[in-house]
This record gives C-alpha cells, sequence and structure tokens, in this order.
C-alpha cells in the first residue's frame, strides 16, 4: 500500500513512523505529491480540507480524513465528493474510541432519565473545542435516545439544569493526548464510560486501519464503523 499523508506536524509525522516505507510521500498539499499512491491520509487544518477534497477528487485518491473543525458547509462538500471518490471520515481513529460508540448505542436507552454530561480533556495546544470526538460522542447519544436535547457548552453563574439537557465540557491543559467521559447520572447511582489515550501513536494506528480499508472500496462516504461490520 502506498499512502501519502497530508498534513506535516505531529500527527502527520507519527503515520509516516507507523507506516514506514509505506509512506511514499509526506506534504502540505495534495499538488505536491508527484509519485503514484494508493490512498491519502489527511491529518492536516480544517482550512486546507476544501482544496484537498477538490485535488483529491480530480486525481481519483480515496481520503481518509481525520482532521477536525470543519465547517457544515466542508463536511457537505466531503459527501458529494464521495460520489466520485471513497472517502472516510473519522474524528478519532482510535480503535477504542469506535468501540465506545457503539457501547453508548447500547446503554443510552436503557438509562432512560438519567442526567448525561460529556468531558472532554486535551492538550494546551488544541485549537478547536469541544473536540471533533466529543461532538460525534454527543450525536450518538443524541441518536439513540430519539428525542429532542438541548446541548449545553459549559454553565457558569446560575445556571441549573434542565431536563433533556447534554452537558458538555471542555478542558485544555499540559500534554493531556486526549480523554473522553460520557457521564450518567441517576437517582443514587454514577456510571461513566471513559477512553483515555496514551499516546498519539494509537490515532496513527487507526488511520492506516483506515487506510487499508478505503484504498480498494468503490466511491462512497465511510466512518470506522464500516471497518468494524466488514470485520463482523
Amino acid at each position: 500500500m502506498k499512502v501519502a499523508i497530508h498534513g506535516t506536524g505531529n500527527m502527520g509525522k507519527i503515520v509516516k513512523e507507523v507506516l514506514k516505507e509505506d509512506a511514499v510521500a509526506f506534504v502540505n498539499d495534495v499538488k505536491e505529491i508527484d509519485v503514484p499512491v494508493d490512498v491519502v491520509i489527511d491529518f492536516s487544518h480544517y482550512s486546507k480540507l476544501d482544496s484537498l477534497i477538490e485535488e483529491s477528487v480530480k486525481r481519483g485518491y480515496p481520503l481518509v480524513i481525520a482532521t477536525t473543525g470543519y465547517t457544515g458547509e466542508t463536511l457537505a462538500k466531503m459527501v458529494e465528493a464521495s460520489k466520485k471518490i471513497p472517502i472516510l471520515l473519522s474524528s478519532n481513529t482510535s480503535l477504542g474510541v469506535s468501540v465506545m460508540r457503539g457501547i453508548l448505542r447500547y446503554v443510552v436507552p436503557k438509562l432512560q432519565g438519567f442526567d448525561i454530561e460529556v468531558i472532554e480533556k486535551h492538550h494546551n495546544k488544541k485549537i478547536d473545542a469541544p473536540s471533533g470526538t466529543a461532538l460525534t460522542l454527543v450525536e450518538e447519544i443524541k441518536e439513540a435516545l430519539k428525542d429532542e436535547y438541548k446541548i449545553i457548552y459549559g454553565r457558569s453563574g446560575v445556571a441549573k439544569r434542565e431536563e433533556k439537557e447534554i452537558g458538555v465540557h471542555a478542558v485544555r491543559g499540559g500534554t493531556i493526548v486526549g480523554e473522553h467521559t460520557v457521564v450518567f447520572a441517576g437517582e443514587d447511582e454514577i456510571m461513566e464510560i471513559t477512553h483515555k489515550a496514551l499516546s498519539k501513536k494509537i490515532f496513527a494506528v487507526g488511520a492506516v486501519k483506515c487506510a487499508e480499508f478505503i484504498k480498494d472500496k468503490k466511491n462512497g462516504f465511510y466512518t470506522m464503523d464500516d471497518i468494524f461490520k466488514e470485520e463482523i
């Protein structure tokens, strides 16, 4: 498998280390790629996604997009582009987080009436908040509830909790790689589901797994759920 890495930051460098000889291009712009590639893994910046999508469609590159912080307009462009190339989008390429999402689909309907809070922690250099993973977990929860819930981003001052709220809280500090916790608080009992990333390598390993999955797929829009479905 010949892989081009789009994004030369820390995550791009770690992906390169994991891929070893399979990493055949390491670029800030897809236009810089001058060798044949089977798939592009993106760990860049949301400002670069529109041009990445446009150029990948022109060149017929399958895409793994792991960048977060993009707008709904950019997401729509991804979906439209997936009619011409295979695209796998994941806000978190950790295999553990993918399993966590599946656990939430099972647990949430069984804990009706419990108050739900989502807490995410990341290093002090992370740009977007809440994290893309936290927002993905919230969407899983909302879908499992099959009801209209209001999202509250942090609380301050007089902020009594209302019914049908999902609280979302972002912590930034030090070198925290990534931690996501969903708290279910009921009457006299609390259940928490937590995933902790101890190194960024887990995201690189997951992204490579995504690349192996997507490189030969038909045009379409995929997520990590599709990887697990195929393995089952």
